[in-house]
């Protein structure tokens, strides 16, 4: 007899659970999903990369042939002074002794000449 009361109750309270909890998981399901919202940072047009929206600017062919010209002059000073440079140095290592060890100004200097030649070989890419 024991057995029989403890199934009931055990149905019993399903069965309340059930009363209880079909109210709760309707409004639950019938509660709208959120939607996101846009970001205020992303690009208008939705063909458009990451970071590249619009048009790159026009630059006018005038002002592109000015500036190659202005690049050019300023890549013919660097390159005489980089002669210059390489001159002095060559002056200054035929002075020394052949047996000598190279001071820390020629160093210096051999230095400077190479960071100006890959100035002139940077600005020349562009």
């Amino acid at each position: 007899m024991m057995k029989s009361h403890w199934k009931t109750e055990v149905v019993l309270c399903c069965f309340c659970a059930t009363l209880f909890a079909t109210p709760m998981i309707r409004a639950w399901q019938a509660h709208p999903v959120p939607q996101p919202r846009p970001s205020p940072n992303a690009p208008t047009n939705e063909n458009a990369p990451q970071g590249l929206e619009g048009r790159p600017p026009v630059v006018n062919n005038n002002n592109k042939q000015a500036l190659d010209q202005q690049n050019q002059v300023e890549i013919r000073m660097e390159v005489q002074r980089l002669y210059a440079m390489a001159s002095e140095l060559k002056d200054e290592v035929d002075r020394t002794n052949a047996d000598a060890v190279l001071s820390v100004s020629v160093l210096k200097r051999a230095q400077d000449i190479e960071k100006l030649a890959k100035q002139i070989r940077e600005r020349a890419k562009r």
